[in-house]
């Protein structure tokens, strides 16, 4: 929960901000554009879009997510106008942060109930084959994180998917399984970096290998 007051002056964040509006009107620059985000209202603020807020008369409190969730990507700058759950969720978890035994509960499972509110997928008993991979923006995410163990369970959640459902459209619009993808994404991030000019354990520890041998052998085959 934050309270806005005047402006401070724009800047920029390397994760996605996620503003809704409960009380007052906040006024809000990004790359240029201004908007208001009144009760009710809502907005996405992108990785590394510059902006800035000001709420001049009687201030303007909004439930605030910062979040690097590779998802946001897909949502619309604005949250469609026929979206009254998302409002009402927003107010539900507003009460519950200011209860100190729910509060825990709202943080935990707050962001992902905000993400299915803003873009509902549609009642469909093949829903899982109706909810698009932006691949581009899952590879990216990936590319961030070789420094962690990722697998198959990973990639579904950054898809909003199972991990079954994400193993099978996985298969379906790549051609291979998920960790045959995840490998192949990781080993042309390695050769793009040894093409580039960087060392083999320099590419090895930005890529997630576990040595400069390991990299090695795996261009090799």
């Amino acid at each position: 929960m934050r309270n806005y007051g005047d402006s401070h002056g724009s800047h920029a964040h390397d994760h996605f901000q996620v503003l809704i509006g409960l009380d007052g009107v906040l006024e809000i620059e990004v790359g240029g554009r201004g908007a208001g985000i009144g009760v009710g209202e809502a907005q996405v603020v992108a990785p590394g879009d510059r902006h800035d807020f000001s709420a001049r008369k009687q201030g303007s409190v909004c439930l605030v997510l910062d979040t690097t969730h590779a998802a946001w990507a897909r949502c619309a700058e604005r949250a469609p106008p026929d979206a009254p759950q998302l409002h009402a969720l927003a107010r539900y978890l507003a009460q519950c942060l200011r209860q100190p035994q729910a509060s825990a509960l709202a943080l935990q499972n707050g962001p992902a109930l905000l993400l299915e509110a803003w873009n509902p997928a549609p009642p469909s008993h093949s829903d899982s084959r109706r909810r698009r991979i932006d691949w581009a923006v899952l590879a990216d995410w990936a590319r961030a994180r070789w420094h962690e163990p990722l697998g198959v369970a990973d990639l579904a959640g950054a898809a909003c998917l199972s991990p079954s459902q994400f193993a099978q459209r996985c298969r379906d619009e790549q051609g291979m399984g998920a960790m045959h993808w995840l490998r192949s994404l990781r080993l042309a991030h390695a050769r793009e970096l040894r093409l580039g000019g960087m060392s083999v354990a320099e590419t090895a520890r930005r890529t997630g290998y576990r040595s400069p041998s390991a990299l090695t052998a795996a261009l090799r085959r």
